[in-house]
C-alpha cells in the first residue's frame, strides 16, 4: 500500500463528506476543516478511511495532526507498521 493509494482514500472519503468541495481545489496543505468539514465530517473521513484501508491509530497520535498531507503520512506510517507486524 502506497502514500498515493492513501490518500485517494482520504480524499475520496473526503469529497463524499463535505458538500460542494470541488476536486480541483482540494489542497492536501490544509486542514479539512478549512475545506469546508466540521467536526463530524472529520470524524467520518478518518474512520471510514481507516476501515478501508485496515489499519487503527490512536486517538492521540490524530489529535496532533494539522492538514490533509499529515493525516495521510500517519496513515501511512501506520500501515508500514502493521504490514510489518502481520
Amino acid at each position: 500500500m502506497d502514500r498515493q493509494f492513501i490518500l485517494s482514500v482520504v480524499t475520496r472519503h473526503l469529497l463524499d463528506a463535505v458538500d460542494d468541495l470541488d476536486p480541483a481545489q482540494l489542497d492536501t496543505t490544509m486542514s479539512m476543516k478549512d475545506l469546508g468539514a466540521n467536526s463530524l465530517d472529520i470524524v467520518e473521513v478518518v474512520s471510514r478511511s481507516m476501515r478501508e484501508l485496515k489499519i487503527k491509530v490512536p486517538r492521540s497520535e490524530l489529535a496532533r495532526l494539522s492538514n490533509i498531507d499529515g493525516l495521510v503520512d500517519l496513515l501511512f506510517e501506520v500501515s508500514k507498521v502493521q504490514a510489518k507486524a502481520a
